[in-house]
């Protein structure tokens, strides 16, 4: 993905933009821009003589990566390893595919842990009638008494 060559800054014209229209164009917030700038994922961002930060058109690019990538669920140290990779032209797509080919593992694997939990409560659910008696499989079941066939009634 190239990085653009031209953004229109906050007086139209190309050129360093302020933070926050940084967070507008790229649609991350002005807290999570400062905290992907210390985490280095932006690299030197430079500032005014009053320490005012000015980002560039680049800059904003990398802040839409970096958005795209937590949108897909990559940690931050995966979008680390993703933007350099990005940055580096002579990179191997190998590379990248491993790394998204073990987080798609990962989700895999969350969604398995995940719809086991669904079919563990939808049992449970189904088990209890929730009406006025305090019997109910769904509490022993979270204090670890197991179950023991015994429906609420």
């Amino acid at each position: 993905m190239p990085l653009p060559t031209e953004s229109k800054g906050q007086n139209g014209n190309a050129g360093p933009i302020a933070i926050g229209e940084a967070a507008r164009q790229s649609g991350v917030s002005a807290k999570m821009l400062r905290h992907y700038e210390s985490l280095g994922l932006l690299g030197q961002v430079n500032r005014t003589d009053s320490g005012y930060r000015q980002y560039t058109p680049g800059d904003v690019h990398t802040l839409r990566f970096i958005k795209r990538g937590r949108d897909l669920g990559f940690s931050m140290a995966e979008i680390s390893e993703l933007v350099g990779l990005w940055h580096n032209r002579s990179r191997a797509s190998a590379s990248v595919k491993r790394i998204a080919q073990k987080h798609m593992d990962e989700l895999n694997t969350r969604m398995a842990a995940m719809q086991a939990m669904q079919r563990s409560l939808q049992d449970l659910l189904q088990n209890c009638h929730g009406d006025a008696r305090p019997d109910c499989p769904i509490l022993d079941d979270l204090a670890g008494k197991g179950s023991t066939g015994a429906n609420c009634h």
